[in-house]
């Protein structure tokens, strides 16, 4: 069988494509639903709470077929197409999983500024974390710096944010917690980052 291309996947049934335009900060999550959990979930409520921009296809249980971000790409989609043209700086919110890194929240992507601005706020916000935005150290598959990649079309690129299961609420570590309520790790994940857009957006407006 031969894998699909982006537009084909986003006509499976049960494939669920989002967009949202209002600000030029955008947020992505097309790895959602069932495929990487709680990531569409993360990146639609900071896009709400900050007034920004949002992007995501959910997957269903009976799919989660993955697919690589460069075939994300805007000539197959008329909705991402929208987003992209939208945008001038986005993070793109992910799901990994190392049995090394289980507590490591990874930045890649090309807006390096924004990571370590980004990385400054998770690492205060999130002190069971070590927010790693150096890229000698996050895995190479994982840096986010190819041209095709999504997060780095808008004029100003942006941060590929890869979030261990822990901090998305998954994995037998919360296996007590009510499955209908957001983790205490995804709560604090998400104020920080609505923290850190916010003053990103307003440092750029005053210069």
């Amino acid at each position: 069988m031969s894998v699909p291309t982006y537009s084909e996947l986003l006509a499976m049934p049960g494939v669920v494509e989002q967009c949202d335009l209002g600000g030029s900060f955008g947020f992505m999550a097309y790895h959602g639903g069932a495929l990487e959990q709680t990531t569409d979930v993360i990146a639609r409520e900071v896009a709400r709470r900050c007034e920004a921009s949002y992007y995501g296809v959910l997957q269903p249980k009976s799919l989660q077929l993955h697919f690589p971000s460069i075939t994300v790409t805007p000539d197959q989609s008329p909705a991402l197409r929208s987003f992209l043209e939208h945008v001038d700086t986005v993070v793109t919110i992910h799901g990994f999983h190392r049995a090394t890194m289980r507590t490591s929240i990874l930045l890649g992507g090309r807006n390096r500024e924004l990571a370590a601005h980004l990385a400054r706020h998770l690492r205060a916000a999130m002190p069971e974390y070590e927010a790693i935005d150096t890229l000698e150290r996050i895995p190479i598959e994982l840096q986010g710096l190819h041209a095709r990649n999504p997060v780095n079309v808008p004029r100003n690129a942006g941060v590929q944010l890869e979030l261990p299961p822990r901090a998305r609420g998954v994995g037998p570590f919360w296996a007590d917690h009510d499955a209908d309520a957001l983790v205490p790790h995804t709560r604090s994940l998400i104020d920080a980052l609505v923290a850190a857009v916010e003053e990103w957006t307003e440092g750029a407006a005053q210069r």
